[in-house]
């Protein structure tokens, strides 16, 4: 994005007071501050990707066996796993807004953020004691609920507690240290799995037991903002109208529009093991070393990635990651089996996360006021996974009225379209400098 914001626009910390804010798409300016006033990864940043860390090894060891789970023991077909897939990804865009504006009502980001992942550590609990379509799915949604809640807090304490030039590499980090515990909670699957084989109960025993250890690592180590930083700016929450001061962002409307697009002709993880699995017959206990595959590979490359685009703009590292996505989807369509191909398909799509993930929120974060950031996160992060819901209702149908290699080739097509698309949304140049809403 080629248009930088005006002097007092969302980029600082310190809200729109502070200096003058960031392009979302531009690296720091040579010779300032971006170099030599570069700071190390903030304490708090550390401790929330640690309880990210032991969070996905509680929740990616469950839903590194969801896939198989609710076909093979529920019996849902790939329609109704789609529509499944969309809403369960979905449940959690209902409260990402309402948990970003109470952290932002209330400056208690912490305390809010604790709420959803006490909320879904609860789930686990009622996993084990649910036998039957209905109250399975009903504490799967519930789950969702509670990231919901916690996802735009906990982006929002990321962002407050980083310095404006490093947004890209604090993200990276906490990603990075995610990533590591999507990485872990796959590979506890499959040993509880191998040692005893559909013991699913096993997994939800052990799940709870590492998101309480996430939980304690929140309430007891990390902190919230400084309160002078956030005092300033209470007040003007509380009067302001933050939906329409944020859409009237122009940066920010390009990010979301460009994000939505791309996110409407993306396949979800779970579909794309699955069309793998179906194709090599892989074993069932063998299943979630998929989702090892793409976290090694999204591990890797998420801090650099994350410093990249600090220093080259977010969003070409943005369009690139969606460049290796297209990749990937050639090579589910057009390949064998064997394991060259899984190897290089999950190579490919752990980029492609790497390269958006953290990326988009850090491209999101230069433009939106300090005040605002939770809320503003969560319209993003609300969007984004309503794109991605209406995705994986309409693959579900192409896989049950076609075949799988059709649903994937439809996709493509439209990443193909989209992204050209949404590479000018991102890059088109501006008009008039952009201006802090009133």
């Amino acid at each position: 994005m080629r248009d930088r914001p005006g002097p007092g626009t969302p980029g600082s910390p310190n809200g729109p007071s502070g200096p003058e804010g960031e392009d979302p798409g531009a690296p720091p300016p040579e010779g300032g501050r971006g170099r030599g006033r570069r700071r190390r990864v903030d304490r708090n940043v550390k401790l929330l990707g640690v309880n990210s860390l032991l969070t996905d090894v509680s929740s990616e060891s469950v839903n590194s066996v969801l896939p198989l789970y609710l076909r093979n023991v529920m019996g849902m077909s790939p329609q109704a796993y789609g529509i499944f897939e969309g809403v369960y990804q979905g449940m959690s865009a209902l409260l990402r807004i309402a948990g970003g504006k109470v952290a932002d009502r209330t400056q208690k980001h912490k305390e809010v953020a604790g709420a959803g992942y006490a909320l879904s550590a609860a789930t686990k609990i009622g996993l084990l004691a649910s036998s039957t379509v209905a109250p399975t799915t009903g504490f799967l949604f519930l789950d969702r609920m509670g990231k919901g809640i916690r996802s735009a807090p906990r982006d929002a304490l990321i962002s407050l507690s980083s310095q404006p030039e490093n947004l890209g590499r604090s993200f990276g980090v906490h990603r990075a240290l995610d990533t590591i515990g999507a990485l872990l909670g796959p590979i506890l699957a499959f040993a509880l799995l191998w040692y005893a084989p559909d013991a699913f109960d096993s997994v939800f025993v052990v799940s709870f037991c590492v998101a309480l250890l996430g939980l304690g690592v929140l309430f007891l180590f990390v902190q919230n903002p400084p309160k002078e930083r956030l005092d300033a700016a209470r007040s003007r929450v509380l009067t302001k109208r933050p939906a329409r001061e944020l859409l009237a962002n122009r940066a920010f409307r390009r990010i979301l529009v460009a994000g939505a697009l791309l996110s409407l002709v993306t396949v979800s993880d779970a579909f794309i093991y699955l069309i793998y699995q179906d194709r090599t017959d892989m074993q069932s206990t063998s299943f979630p070393l998929l989702f090892v595959g793409t976290a090694l590979a999204y591990l890797l490359l998420a801090v650099p990635l994350g410093r990249l685009s600090d220093r080259i703009g977010r969003a070409p590292v943005f369009i690139a990651g969606h460049v290796m996505l297209i990749g990937c989807y050639l090579v589910l369509r057009t390949s064998g089996s064997g394991l060259l191909t899984a190897i290089v398909m999950l190579g490919l799509l752990g980029t492609y996360y790497a390269a958006t993930d953290g990326v988009l929120m850090a491209m999101a974060s230069a433009v939106i006021p300090a005040e605002l950031r939770s809320s503003g996160l969560a319209w993003l992060t609300t969007v984004i996974v309503g794109a991605k819901l209406a995705a994986s209702v309409v693959f579900g149908r192409l896989w049950q009225w076609w075949t799988p290699d059709t649903a994937v080739s439809y996709f493509l097509v439209g990443m193909l379209v989209a992204l050209p698309v949404a590479f000018f949304i991102l890059f088109r140049p501006s008009t008039r400098p952009e201006v802090p809403a009133e």
